[in-house]
């Protein structure tokens, strides 16, 4: 809980705080790996330093948490402090990390804001980021405990044991792991991340989500070569996928990976209510991953998949789903593409006028923001409650503190 002193000050200024902060995270990572490019390597992915993404989604958590302890003063924000920690595990976030933070943020802090910084206003802020510093070490500690491992060392090291071309640009790796050590049990709808070393030496690392395997001890990953251009947001160009295109060009069967232990607070969820899977393009990869558990744990419970693409041609894993929705008793699938459509498809963009839609249903989205947020809205106005929507975002998560 803030204090009754430090939370006056920080309702009166996070106005200007919160209209200063996309300049001060700009500074504070610019600083930051400036003087420890350490940093760089294995930690931070490079493609969401180059395109903003990991700025806009810092700035949003930042200003997420400090409206909600002014705006709820005696509830945390569980739901945004859920989805952070599960990032930070997912890529080996440690204790001593946020010291670094602190320093390097309140300085970027200090330089933005200059003289409006009073003394009294930095001890209001630098309580906030230990209060939120200290519920995400907190959760974070115990993610890596449920892992099996030690403050952020989830690593395994994985071979290949197949390679699949899914369309022109995604590909499917099964992976087994290597040695006899138990690997952590993962939930349909987590992902992993793999980390690979660049040709230029550092490592990058990606956090891609399970599209099969999750009780067993293979994973799947399935992997879109991201070519780059306008990100999802459209916000700048993004730089091609360093990642994805190492993994497409260069990984074969045979080939060792190494793999976190898998994370992410949004999967299917045990019970017997409708589910309900909205995705479009690669978004399809931890909705995969639950129909295979549906089919194989309960297959008679009622399911409803609904899947836009831009093609047939680009619909990644589309004979697969129609096996999995096909071997279950209750379910059903719809399809909508953008252009080359069929008799078992829609045209156009997902529209949920005239789809019968079950609002007693567990809804889980994954696919571009704009996507999920124009579906969302759909859904609410549907009858769906905002409590049974769940949702996951690939990379830096810029629907952080817009809710």
């Amino acid at each position: 809980m803030l204090s009754t002193e430090s939370a006056t000050l920080v309702r009166a200024t996070l106005p200007t705080v919160g209209a200063a902060l996309d300049a001060i995270t700009a500074r504070f990572y610019d600083t930051m790996f400036a003087e420890r490019p350490e940093l760089l390597d294995g930690l931070f992915n490079r493609g969401n330093q180059a395109n903003g993404q990991q700025r806009r989604a810092l700035a949003g958590s930042i200003a997420g948490f400090a409206a909600a302890l002014v705006d709820s003063p005696d509830e945390r924000p569980d739901a945004l402090l859920a989805r952070i920690a599960h990032k930070h595990a997912a890529v080996g976030v440690t204790e001593d990390q946020y010291v670094i933070v602190h320093k390097y943020l309140f300085a970027a802090i200090a330089d933005v804001l200059g003289e409006a910084l009073t003394p009294e206003v930095a001890a209001a802020w630098d309580e906030v980021y230990w209060l939120m510093a200290g519920a995400l070490i907190a959760r974070e500690a115990r993610l890596y405990a449920e892992a099996g491992a030690a403050s952020g060392d989830t690593w395994r090291t994985w071979t290949v044991v197949q390679r699949v071309t899914e369309t022109s640009d995604v590909v499917s790796f099964t992976l087994r792991p290597t040695g006899a050590e138990p690997v952590p049990p993962a939930r349909p709808g987590q992902y992993v991340s793999v980390r690979v070393r660049m040709p230029d030496g550092l490592e990058q690392q990606r956090q891609y989500s399970l599209s099969a395997g999750v009780g067993s001890d293979l994973r799947r990953i399935t992997v879109k070569r991201e070519a780059g251009g306008a990100d999802e947001a459209g916000h700048g160009a993004t730089p091609p996928g360093e990642v994805s295109s190492l993994l497409h060009d260069t990984v074969e069967v045979g080939d060792a990976l190494r793999l976190s232990a898998p994370f992410g607070d949004v999967h299917l969820e045990e019970g017997t209510a409708p589910v309900v899977l909205a995705c479009a393009g690669i978004g399809c990869t931890p909705i995969s991953a639950m129909l295979h558990f549906l089919a194989a744990h309960q297959p008679q419970r009622r399911v409803l998949l609904l899947h836009a693409d831009r093609s047939p041609a680009t619909h990644a894993l589309r004979r697969e789903t129609e096996e999995l929705i096909g071997a279950m008793d209750n379910a059903e699938r719809i399809f909508w593409y953008e252009e080359g459509g069929d008799g078992d498809s829609l045209p156009g963009r997902m529209r949920l006028d005239g789809v019968d839609l079950p609002t007693d249903a567990e809804v889980y989205l994954c696919g571009p923001l704009p996507f999920m947020r124009d579906v969302r809205s759909q859904l609410l106005a549907a009858g769906v409650p905002a409590r049974a929507v769940h949702y996951e975002v690939f990379g830096p998560d810029l629907w952080l503190g817009a809710d």
